[in-house]
């Protein structure tokens, strides 16, 4: 294993709070953290397999965090993004990801619509994730 993703695993598995950011990509995370994902979030360090299961069966978490925040940015109405296409970035952080390795309280926050936002939108958008750090990690995470 690179001495890199050896460095992210030992931090990943050692972490006791998550903080993803990123902008929804084609509604996906880009595919730079989608890679991460794969070479980080591996057997033997975010989940593993009941003994005799050789993968087909539901995996063990092993992540020590229990509390895992994404931010992502995006052109899409956050309402736009459920009814047109189920909001798959939703489904992939909370489910498919971070349910998985046994992560149990999981917030998203989508931050839109970036393209035509103003200086002081963003603004609020900073002060409201510094607000959700706090609340998810403590004051002291989130100064």
């Amino acid at each position: 294993m690179p001495a890199l993703v050896e460095i992210h695993c030992r931090e990943i598995a050692e972490a006791d709070g998550i903080v993803i950011v990123h902008p929804n990509w084609w509604g996906m995370p880009p595919a730079i953290l989608t890679g991460w994902v794969d070479r980080v979030l591996r057997p033997n360090i975010a989940y593993r397999f009941a003994e005799g299961d050789k993968g087909e069966g539901t995996p063990i978490g092993l992540l020590r965090a229990r509390s895992a925040l994404i931010f992502n940015t995006s052109n899409t109405l956050p309402d736009r993004e459920v009814r047109v296409f189920g909001d798959p970035l939703e489904r992939i952080w909370k489910d498919c990801i971070f349910g998985l390795c046994g992560v149990t309280r999981v917030e998203r926050c989508t931050f839109a619509t970036v393209v035509t936002s103003t200086q002081a939108e963003r603004q609020a958008w900073l002060e409201q994730a510094r607000a959700l750090v706090v609340e998810h990690f403590g004051p002291e995470r989130g100064a």
